[in-house]
């Protein structure tokens, strides 16, 4: 009886909702398309789009997002940005 009820337990936890591979879904930050203008930086983006947020943190996702080598955006580039 305790080996079927373990058994029953077992089903259980493995088919559980939370193991499912569609729960285990990550929200995408909301992103925002920009063009570098004349005297933007990377650090002036990241305070004007995502002000409440750690703008070295913003940065980092900043580079992630664009592939960029270096922390540097020249005028006219576009560059997605995280906001919020």
């Amino acid at each position: 009886m305790l080996g079927a009820a373990l058994l029953v337990l077992l089903v259980g936890l493995l088919n559980s909702p939370a193991n499912a591979a569609g729960s285990l879904e990550v929200a995408a930050p909301e992103v925002e398309a920009v063009t570098v203008l004349s005297g933007d930086s990377l650090w002036g983006l990241a305070q004007e789009f995502a002000p409440a947020r750690d703008p070295r943190i913003v940065i980092s996702e900043i580079v992630e997002l664009n592939g960029l080598e270096k922390q540097v955006v020249e005028v006219g580039q576009e560059v997605f940005v995280p906001v919020g």
